[in-house]
């Protein structure tokens, strides 16, 4: 039973590309999307696009048998690499840090989907670039280990909104400052 003051809310969670999200939302069957990827506004989207949270991105793989600890870059030459897709924000990241540090890329896999990554590491033997959250039950199991958390790499997340003249009250409370 509804509470008088209060707006009834209905929450609805749908899983599809960014480009058709975007589609329902312009034409108002969504309120708000929550992405791992930016969009920008032009003349005809006019798109409020928040970052909202980021979670670090590690290296993980197989537990290690050499007593001595993981060195970042100095041991990444030596790893069969498992990496992102090339059209990932944090594979962007990684290979702009690999190219600062004057590293050069052999990934021994390319991968668009993080539970894919996720099982190649389980299973074949290869390190991968992912948030830990990704190999949470991996890492507790001892199945994978956590080699390092990359430094300025990051997943993303962002509230997408349209700009309209009568924002909803409670998007207004979420996502404050528009």
């Amino acid at each position: 039973r509804p509470v008088i003051g209060r707006p009834e809310i209905r929450l609805s969670l749908e899983s599809a590309s960014l480009e058709e999200l975007l589609e329902r939302l312009r034409a108002h069957r969504l309120d708000l999307i929550l992405s791992n990827r930016p969009v920008t506004a032009d003349a005809q989207q006019r798109w409020v696009c928040r970052r909202v949270s980021r979670q670090s991105v590690c290296l993980v793989g197989p537990p290690r048998r050499r007593r001595k600890a993981f060195s970042f870059p100095d041991d990444l030459a030596d790893l069969p690499l498992l990496l992102p897709g090339r059209s990932s924000d944090i594979r962007s990241q990684f290979e702009l840090l690999c190219e600062e540090l004057g590293l050069t890329l052999r990934p021994y896999a390319e991968v668009d989907d993080m539970a894919m990554l996720r099982l190649l590491a389980r299973d074949s033997g290869g390190v991968t670039v992912v948030p830990e959250v990704v190999v949470q039950d991996e890492l507790k199991s001892g199945v994978l280990q956590k080699y390092c958390e990359l430094p300025r790499v990051f997943e993303n997340f962002y509230a997408i909104t349209m700009r309209r003249h009568f924002q909803s009250p409670l998007l207004k409370s979420l996502l404050p400052g528009d």
